[in-house]
C-alpha cells in the first residue's frame, strides 16, 4: 500500500454535506440567504434546502449567465445569494457575468463551484474543472477560496455569508480527511494554517491535496526530512508573510493543487518568491493539456497529485 492510500482506519467525510447543513442553519438565520442553482438542485446538494425554504431557492435551469446574472440582480436587491453549479460551467460558461456584474460592482454574490477539479473524472475534459483558479484568480477583487475539509467548508460558508464583496468558494465532491486543528486560525482572506513544522522543504496544498501533503509529510519524516505543510486556503488573495517565511526559512518550496499549473497556486507562489526571495520550486498540479478520461483516483496518479507525488518532488527538490 503507498503512502496515498487511505487506511480502512481513517475516517472521511464530504464536503458537499457540510456545505449544504451549513447554508441551511445560516438560512434559518438570516431571511436574506437563498441559493440560485442551473438546474443542479441534486449535484448541488441544495434537496433539503428547497424542502426547507421552496421561496427561497431559484432553479435558473441550464443557463450559467443567467444563474450569475440573477445572483447580481439579488444581491442589489439587499439578498445574499448563493450562486451554486458543478465547477467546470459556472466558470467557464459565465465568467463574463462573474467578472463584470459581480467582482466589477463589488457585489456580495457567493459562487459556490461544486465538484472542482479531476472530481467528475469519467466524464471527460469537458466536466475536468481545472481551469477554474486561474480564471478566477485572475478576476480583480474576487476572493478564491478552497476549504479543505468539513470543517473549513462550515467555515467558508459562514465567511462568505458576512463578506462585503464577492467570492467563490471550490467545494470538493469526494471525500477527505479532516485536517483542521482544533483552535486553529480563523478563515480569513489571506491567513495559511501551518500543519506541520520543518526546516528542510515547505509544502504548500489547498483542498483535497492537504490530507496528501500531510502523508507525504509523514513518510519523509521517517526518512530524516522535515516538512512544513501549510494549508494555504485561499488563492486569491494569498498569505504573503506564510510564502516568505517558507521562502527564507526552508531549502525550497512544493506546491500541489487540483488544478492547472498555469495560473493557479503554484503560479501565484512562484510569483511572489520570484519578486521577493528566489528558492527553487515544484509546482504539482495538471500540466498546460486537456486531461485524459478516467476516475478520479487514476487522473490524481496520472499527474502524479498523490502522497508518493508530493513526497516525490521534495527529494528532488532537495
Amino acid at each position: 500500500m503507498t503512502a496515498d492510500v487511505m487506511s480502512e482506519a481513517v475516517q472521511t467525510y464530504d464536503c458537499r454535506q457540510a456545505f449544504a447543513d451549513e447554508l441551511i442553519a445560516l438560512a434559518a438565520e438570516d431571511q436574506r440567504i437563498v441559493a440560485v442553482c442551473n438546474d443542479s438542485v441534486g449535484s448541488s446538494n441544495l434537496v433539503r434546502f428547497k424542502e426547507l425554504f421552496p421561496d427561497r431557492l431559484i432553479n435558473v435551469g441550464i443557463a450559467e449567465q443567467d444563474l450569475v446574472g440573477v445572483g447580481a440582480g439579488l444581491a442589489i436587491g439587499g439578498f445574499v445569494p448563493f450562486v451554486s453549479a458543478a465547477g467546470p460551467f459556472l466558470t467557464g460558461r459565465a465568467t463574463e457575468q462573474i467578472k463584470t456584474d459581480a467582482a466589477y460592482n463589488a457585489l456580495p454574490v457567493v459562487l459556490c463551484g461544486q465538484s472542482p477539479g479531476l472530481a467528475y473524472g469519467e466524464l471527460g475534459p469537458t466536466h475536468h474543472s481545472i481551469e477554474d483558479l486561474s480564471w478566477m484568480r485572475a478576476i480583480a477583487d474576487l476572493a478564491v477560496a478552497v476549504p479543505a475539509d468539513p470543517a473549513q467548508t462550515r467555515a467558508a460558508v459562514r465567511w462568505a455569508a458576512a463578506h462585503d464583496g464577492p467570492s467563490y468558494l471550490r467545494i470538493p465532491r469526494f471525500k477527505v480527511p479532516s485536517v483542521t486543528p482544533e483552535g486553529a486560525a480563523p478563515f480569513e482572506p489571506g491567513r495559511s494554517i501551518q500543519l506541520t513544522d520543518g526546516t528542510d522543504v515547505t509544502v504548500m496544498a489547498v483542498g483535497t491535496m492537504v490530507s496528501r501533503a500531510l502523508a507525504a509529510a509523514g513518510a519523509l519524516r521517517a526518512e530524516g526530512i522535515g516538512v512544513r505543510v501549510l494549508n494555504m486556503t485561499f488563492v486569491e488573495p494569498l498569505d504573503l508573510d506564510a510564502v516568505l517565511r517558507a521562502a527564507r526559512e526552508t531549502r525550497g518550496i512544493v506546491t500541489a493543487e487540483e488544478a492547472t499549473t498555469t495560473g493557479g497556486l503554484g503560479a501565484a507562489v512562484a510569483s511572489v518568491v520570484a519578486q521577493n526571495r528566489p528558492v527553487p520550486m515544484r509546482i504539482l498540479g495538471v500540466r498546460r493539456e486537456f486531461a485524459p478520461t478516467g476516475s478520479a483516483a487514476f487522473l490524481l496518479e496520472h499527474f502524479g497529485l498523490t502522497a508518493d507525488g508530493i513526497a516525490s518532488a521534495v527529494r528532488e527538490l532537495l
